[in-house]
């Protein structure tokens, strides 16, 4: 493990912890990173440090949500430990809408990392969900949420927000967030509820795509596991800092930006791999 190698494993976690939350594909940033900054690591080894590192991102969830997504409570009457109906409905519907995707992930998760896990379908992602972030914040402008409450989620709905993570299961650079909000947004869920079930979503969502990989790829040698480590904490950090900027965002903002920002770094990733 060299010196240099640490640093790329902390400009990684950089990368992670911010392009996780915001709407903007963190893997399809992961792969265009690495064809300029390459980790001198096993391919076992990167395959499963690209999955495995959004874990120290999901540990900055947990940390702020804890609130929200512990099941369990002490009861003021009798002291009791007694659970949080509010929140077990909240982690069924949160199960029920990972499913699709971990249906899909299970069974064909090498067959679409062969076929889609290239620079060109990344940026084609980018732009196709940058576009789509715009047109439905130009659709939305004049009309109110109707879902403005994570208690006001339908199974309806969450059934419609885990197909649109399938999307994001099988297309690299669709972002797993911008899949989700985009399809919370499409049927009337407010910014904020929309980002923070996204947050959830994400929690076995991620833990199970990093236990397949671990599966998969084993824990690498003892070095790796130290940069990956690195990698992991560099990301909890920045995702702490990131998720608290982006909830005070869309409280004021919409997610327009985010299209164009997708949009414009589709077409530069176009032009540097039919130029290079």
């Amino acid at each position: 493990m060299t010196f240099l190698n640490v640093l790329k494993a902390i400009l990684f976690g950089i990368v992670e912890g911010i392009t996780e939350w915001l709407p903007v594909s963190s893997t399809g940033h992961m792969i265009l990173l690495q064809e300029f900054v390459k980790m001198d690591v096993s391919e076992s080894f990167w395959n499963l440090f690209l999955v495995v590192i959004q874990l120290g991102a999901i540990l900055a969830v947990v940390l702020l949500f804890w609130k929200k997504i512990w099941p369990l409570k002490k009861s003021q009457k009798t002291g009791r430990i007694v659970w949080r109906r509010s929140v077990l409905d909240l982690w069924v519907k949160i199960i029920v809408a990972c499913i699709p995707a971990a249906i899909v992930g299970v069974l064909f998760d090498d067959v679409f990392d062969a076929l889609f896990y290239n620079p060109w379908c990344v940026a084609i992602a980018l732009i196709v969900f940058g576009i789509g972030f715009i047109l439905i914040e130009n659709r939305n402008r004049d009309k109110t949420p109707v879902i403005n409450s994570l208690k006001e989620l339908t199974w309806k709905s969450v059934i419609w927000i885990g197909m649109f993570q399938l999307i994001a299961a099988v297309f690299p650079g669709t972002s797993r967030s911008g899949a989700t909000i985009l399809g919370a947004l499409l049927i009337g869920v407010s910014r904020t509820v929309a980002a923070e079930f996204t947050f959830f979503l994400a929690i076995p969502v991620m833990f199970g795509a990093s236990l397949l990989k671990i599966v998969k790829n084993g824990f690498g040698t003892g070095p790796e596991m130290v940069l990956l480590l690195i990698g992991m904490v560099v990301a909890f950090v920045v995702s702490v800092l990131v998720i608290r900027f982006l909830m005070g965002f869309i409280k004021k903002h919409d997610f327009k930006v985010f299209g164009y920002y997708r949009i414009v770094l589709g077409i530069l990733v176009l032009l540097y791999f039919a130029l290079r």
